[in-house]
């Protein structure tokens, strides 16, 4: 019998409620499938800082060495913790884990109406690739002369040869897999997110890495789109893309708005991975900690969910996960239990229990 640790760290405001769905799908599909799950809590984020001054313990990265794989619900309250210091837990971990992919699937599943009138399940089916460890949000830079006419911030962007190669390389191996043309070349298509035209030393830099590994893959169609066209030809086009790859920053913003292509943020899953297995990879729902919502048990449990079935495909179990999507996807088709950001009154863990049963077959 396989067995797997997992982490779950709640975090703040609406993480709560979300990281509880996703841990009972996790034990129904675990009991379904014969496998064991150990879950542990770690109660990091705004009120841990709070108490302790720090946002998780010093030895966060250690404790989290000894699991499988983590599940973290979100984490900020702009109004007891300034989020550029919240956001240190999630950055931290990513970093220190080397979590140098940030893979985001967008997928319109059918049952759910998308704020884009072009979105339907038929059109609305890629996956961003995101560099997750560097690039413009790297950290370095400082502020100078505070307090005087002549203050002034400098923030670096830091590119590196082997930070943008491994994750263009990433998003032309899922693109030969994913096979979105079929079994003859080209199989898939990476488009590069770039704005090499403005950015004159980070994303030539970037541009010339994508094409040095894109020669690799004769077999994978390329395609190239500043990123501020990219939105537009989002929304305009969405069934023109396949996998596309971008730096943090660039990816960090077209993937919000890929959420809403998908139906919202409440359908939104991601991964922040260690291809490699050296480190634990992270899935989360990619929205916020909505602490307004908080308590009220109406907030959407299925980007959680998906964060689940994201874990369990990268942990080798593909019939779990295939399992979750199946039943989310029969949930969302009958259409009769519906959160508020679907125009319904059902409540987080109403959603939540359909779907497992869906799961048990009840």
């Amino acid at each position: 019998m396989s067995s797997y640790r997992v982490a779950i760290i709640p975090g703040d405001g609406v993480g709560i409620e979300v990281a509880t769905e996703a841990a009972k799908t996790l034990q129904t599909v675990a009991d379904k499938h014969g496998f064991r799950v150990e879950m542990e809590n770690f109660n990091w984020g705004c009120d841990y800082y709070l108490k302790n001054g720090v946002i998780m313990p010093a030895r966060a990265l250690d404790i989290l060495q000894e699991f499988n794989a983590i599940f973290l619900g979100c984490i900020g309250d702009a109004n007891k913790v300034p989020d550029h210091i919240s956001l240190t837990l999630l950055l931290a971990i990513r970093k220190g884990f080397d979590q140098y992919i940030n893979l985001r699937p967008i997928k319109l599943y059918p049952g759910v109406e998308s704020p884009v009138k072009t979105a339907t399940p038929e059109t609305v089916d890629m996956v961003v690739i995101r560099e997750n460890t560097e690039g413009e949000y790297s950290a370095a830079g400082g502020f100078f002369k505070l307090g005087s006419p002549d203050a002034f911030a400098i923030q670096t962007g830091i590119f590196t040869q082997k930070g943008c190669e491994r994750a263009i390389r990433y998003a032309f191996e899922l693109a030969r897999k994913r096979k979105k043309f079929g079994d003859k070349a080209p199989v898939g298509m990476v488009t590069n997110c770039t704005k090499s035209n403005a950015l004159n030393y980070s994303m030539v830099f970037w541009d010339s890495v994508y094409k040095k590994v894109a020669a690799e893959y004769p077999d994978v169609k390329t395609d190239v789109a500043l990123v501020d066209a990219l939105t537009m030809w989002f929304v305009k086009n969405p069934e023109y893309f396949d996998v596309i790859v971008a730096s943090n920053l660039f990816g960090d913003i077209i993937t919000d708005l890929g959420a809403m292509l998908q139906g919202g943020m409440g359908f939104a899953a991601g991964g922040n991975i260690n291809p490699e297995n050296i480190y634990p990879s992270m899935f989360e729902p990619i929205h916020g900690s909505a602490p307004k919502y908080a308590g009220k048990a109406i907030v959407n449990p299925i980007a959680a969910i998906e964060s689940i079935r994201m874990m369990l495909d990268h942990l080798g179990e593909e019939q779990a996960a295939l399992d979750i999507q199946k039943a989310v996807v029969k949930t969302l088709t009958l259409g009769k239990v519906k959160t508020a950001d679907m125009g319904g009154t059902s409540k987080t863990h109403e959603m939540g229990d359909v779907i497992r049963k869906a799961i048990s077959g009840k």
